[in-house]
């Protein structure tokens, strides 16, 4: 990852949870903690955050629960690159010619999206990025969701949107997630995005999780769910070990890439 995206992505976990650990930052970046240690240090010279021992706190006044709203979407899609992919390529395989799928906002569902090309398949979504990829494909039956335009994550969000849901029976949803806690409660960052993926849940006959290792623990304010809610999770190797025996336990199927 390039410096100024870490740069990024450490400053957005930190604004989220107010203050955050070397070792924490370092397993959800794939860093070592040296190099977390020497991104921090620069991060308090800029006055960005301030560095203590052993992790950094945020600045008074700067914590954020909607942390990715002014962070565009382009950026976020090149985090983590491959192991968004990875998540993509095997959730693809969960989905059968005839399905109707459900894909939430986000650059692993974009990337999904890009698995189904050339599928007989329905989907549904509030995703911009999703219709960008598969707007001209004959095959894929797609159906926009309405609702008021979140321009920097090109999403649709709002009542419209949720009442739209209210009308969708679908196969499956793939979901994705500002991460999953130790106890495997589902959560997310965006004030606006946590009542559709409710919405999502209730509408979608199996729930499938998408979210790379980074994302284990993982960090949001907001919670989503239960790990009970979750069906399947489709995650990388090295997610952290502890958090996804809880959510087996709670009866999730889990899928290492």
């Amino acid at each position: 990852m390039l410096q100024r995206l870490r740069h990024a992505e450490i400053m957005r976990r930190v604004r989220l949870s107010g203050a955050t650990s070397v070792s924490d930052l370092a397993s959800q970046l794939g860093v070592s903690p040296s190099t977390i240690r020497r991104d921090l240090e620069v991060l308090d010279r800029d006055g960005t955050l301030r560095r203590v021992r052993g992790g950094a706190l945020i600045l008074d006044g700067e914590v954020n629960v909607d942390a990715d709203a002014d962070r565009p979407f382009a950026e976020v899609a090149e985090v983590d690159e491959q192991d968004k992919e990875a998540v993509a390529v095997r959730a693809a395989e969960l989905v059968q010619d005839g399905d109707v799928v459900l894909l939430d906002i986000g650059t692993t569902t974009m990337r999904l999206a890009r698995r189904l090309r050339g599928r007989r398949v329905t989907v549904v979504t509030s995703s911009l990025a999703v219709l960008d990829v598969l707007r001209s494909d004959p095959e894929v039956e797609l159906l926009l969701l309405g609702g008021a335009l979140r321009r920097p994550y090109h999403s649709l969000v709002g009542v419209l949107t949720e009442a739209a849901l209210s009308q969708v029976v679908a196969d499956r949803v793939f979901l994705g997630a500002s991460g999953v806690r130790p106890d495997g409660q589902l959560v997310d960052t965006t004030l606006a995005e946590v009542p559709l993926k409710r919405a999502m849940i209730a509408a979608a006959g199996q729930v499938v999780l998408l979210v790379d290792r980074h994302k284990f623990p993982g960090t949001g304010a907001l919670r989503v769910c239960g790990p009970d809610d979750i069906d399947v999770i489709v995650t990388n190797e090295g997610a952290d070990e502890a958090t996804l025996r809880n959510c087996a336990a709670a009866g999730a199927e889990i899928l290492l890439t």
